[in-house]
């Protein structure tokens, strides 16, 4: 499993794992998925702690299992190769409603919009979006290439030959996925678009 961290958190490999006990590694762990601002994987957590890949996920399950035991509010998620500390689906309602008294950068209902088409119909050119959506999306798509929710996937081999769009990792990060086999039905995904989501 690749870690998506592990290009911007120098080697801390240890040569030998210090005496712990299991508990110790569970909270450990918890500690370093919790500061980590992305997806943590085994491998760098095995990496920094001196551990074999096999303890940390059981750690890994450990914990997982602990926050269902005691009912938690939160959660730990397998998310684009990695791991995070999430909160539970059933609090969304109330967790959007308090984020929505916090100033924030909200994409508009257009990039939201056409967020939504390339996501479903993806790999998917402008030409397409034109179609599906009725309107020009040119601003929409600079939005979200800023803001590293699409990427290029290269061009498709049509007349024109037009750059083709996809969703990238940075998309499933926002939107708490493991991969793109978790997206939601397109009913859900535009309910969310239209309570207009908040994406920094």
């Amino acid at each position: 499993m690749e870690d998506p961290v592990s290009e911007n958190v120098e080697s801390a490999a240890v040569a030998k794992a210090p005496a712990r006990t299991p508990g110790e590694l569970v909270a450990l762990v918890e500690a370093l998925i919790f500061v980590s601002e992305e997806p943590i994987g085994t491998k760098l957590l095995a990496d920094i702690l001196g551990e074999e890949k096999g303890a940390i996920q059981a750690a890994v399950e450990q914990l997982s299992a602990e926050y269902v035991e005691r009912s938690s509010g939160l959660q730990i998620r397998e998310i684009a190769g990695g791991y995070q500390i999430a909160t539970r689906p059933e609090f969304h309602e109330e967790i959007r409603a308090f984020l929505k008294t916090r100033p924030s950068a909200k994409l508009s209902l257009a990039s939201l919009e056409t967020l939504a088409v390339i996501a479903y119909k993806q790999p998917v050119t402008v030409p397409e979006i034109l179609d599906i959506r009725g309107v020009q999306s040119a601003t929409s798509i600079k939005t979200l290439l800023d803001k590293r929710l699409i990427v290029a996937k290269g061009r498709k081999e049509a007349v024109g030959r037009p750059m083709q769009y996809g969703t990238s990792k940075e998309f499933l990060l926002q939107f708490g996925l493991k991969d793109l086999s978790e997206l939601p039905s397109i009913e859900d995904f535009e309910d969310l678009v239209s309570s207009g989501s908040e994406l920094a």
